[in-house]
């Protein structure tokens, strides 16, 4: 994968072209600040982020149907096997 460093992309934004995925990077705090991708990426990259959202819909909403009827002093000793079980049952 390509690394390229902000002021390098600020001077020569040219160096993104030809490329799928460019690594970001600040060389002077050695942290990876993100990812530049190709536009023909954009449906894979969306579709993934619709299955996140709806991944955690479901999640959240199995929780409170949960929390309903569960008895909260016995939630803590079962360390979210309630859950597991709740989201095995119920998810499509």
């Amino acid at each position: 994968m390509q690394q390229i460093s902000i002021s390098e992309i600020q001077r020569n934004l040219h160096k993104l072209d030809g490329f799928d995925i460019v690594e970001v990077i600040d060389k002077k705090r050695d942290k990876v600040k993100g990812y530049f991708l190709d536009s023909k990426y954009v449906s894979f990259i969306n579709e993934l982020i619709e299955q996140k959202a709806q991944s955690n819909k479901k999640s959240k909403d199995l929780a409170g149907a949960l929390h309903r009827y569960a008895k909260p002093e016995l939630l803590e000793k079962e360390e979210g096997a309630w859950k597991k079980h709740i989201e095995e049952k119920y998810a499509l």
